[in-house]
């Protein structure tokens, strides 16, 4: 999940070498925290959120695959 979404994440900024992504795992649950440059955070986030909604659910999807029940994704400053 990582992968996937410091993958993502580099394709949709202007400064992707300061795209970081820390892990959380418990024992059914995933927490993703990306972290961005400032001046990117509105690309990731997107207009009404429609952006990382979207990104939210494709990690989601993927992390039912790996056998996650609940995953989240959130985004630092």
């Amino acid at each position: 999940m990582k992968e996937l979404l410091e993958y993502i994440a580099r394709h949709l900024v202007d400064n992707p070498d300061q795209v970081e992504v820390s892990v959380r795992e418990g024992e059914k649950s995933l927490i993703l925290e990306l972290q961005v440059a400032p001046q990117d955070t509105g690309k990731v986030i997107g207009r009404n959120g429609r952006i990382i909604n979207a990104i939210r659910t494709l990690i989601k999807a993927a992390a039912v695959k790996k056998g996650y029940t609940n995953t989240i994704v959130d985004v630092k400053d």
